[in-house]
C-alpha cells in the first residue's frame, strides 16, 4: 500500500491507477454489459450533463467497450479526448447559477463512477446466483484524504439484493446505501 505523500506525487503527475476490482473477470463483465444493455433499452443510462453533444453519442459505446476489453482508466483517456466533454457547466450557488470550467478530473469521475457502478450491479447479480448472502465493502483505490464516512464503510457487509435495487433505481447519484460513496471514494465491494 502506498503512503498519502507517494499517491499525492502520483496525482500531481497526473499518472492515474484504475480501480482495482478484485472480482472483475470475464463473467462479471458479461453481467456488466446485460446491466448497461438493459439500461439503454429502458432509456435509464445515465449521461452525464457534463457530456458534449458528440459525447453523449460515443458514451454508450465507449461504456461498453471499457467493460468488455479494458478498465476505468480507458474509458477516463477516451472521455478525456477533445470534444466529448463540455468546457464549463452551470452551478448552482448562494448568489445564483454560474459558469464553471470543468474539474479537471471529470473524465476520471465519470468513468470510475459509472464503471464501478456497473461492476457493483453485475457483482451482486453474481453473489445472488451463487447463493453469496453478502458482499464486503473495500477500498479499490487509494485515495489521498479518504473521507471519515467511506473509512467507516471498509470491511462493512452489505446485502447484494439491496445493493443491486438501490444501484439500479439510482443511476448516477448517491445511493441509499452509500456505495459507491460518492465521486472518488474510491470504495467498492467483493466477494467474501
Amino acid at each position: 500500500m502506498r503512503d498519502s505523500k507517494s499517491i499525492e506525487q502520483i496525482h500531481r503527475k497526473g499518472v492515474d491507477i484504475p480501480l482495482s476490482l478484485l472480482n472483475l473477470d470475464q463473467t462479471v463483465r458479461e453481467l456488466m454489459i446485460k446491466e448497461i444493455e438493459a439500461d439503454i433499452s429502458a432509456g435509464r443510462l445515465y449521461v452525464s450533463r457534463r457530456l458534449s453533444p458528440s459525447g453523449v453519442k460515443d458514451y454508450p459505446a465507449l461504456l461498453k467497450e471499457a467493460v468488455q476489453s479494458y478498465d476505468d482508466f480507458w474509458l477516463t483517456s477516451q472521455l478525456a479526448a477533445p470534444g466529448r466533454l463540455n468546457a464549463t457547466e452551470t452551478r448552482n450557488t448562494k448568489r445564483g447559477a454560474i459558469t464553471a470550467k470543468l474539474p479537471y478530473n471529470a473524465p476520471e469521475m465519470l468513468a470510475e463512477g459509472e464503471f464501478n457502478r456497473f461492476y457493483l450491479r453485475a457483482l451482486c447479480l453474481l453473489a445472488m446466483q451463487s447463493n453469496v448472502s453478502n458482499l464486503i465493502v473495500y477500498r479499490a483505490k487509494e485515495v489521498i484524504n479518504p473521507r471519515p464516512e467511506s473509512q467507516s464503510m471498509i470491511g462493512k457487509s452489505i446485502d447484494p439484493e439491496k445493493l443491486l435495487a438501490d444501484l439500479r433505481a439510482n443511476p448516477g447519484v448517491d445511493t441509499a446505501l452509500g456505495l459507491p460513496a460518492g465521486p472518488n471514494s474510491g470504495l467498492s465491494a467483493k466477494l467474501p
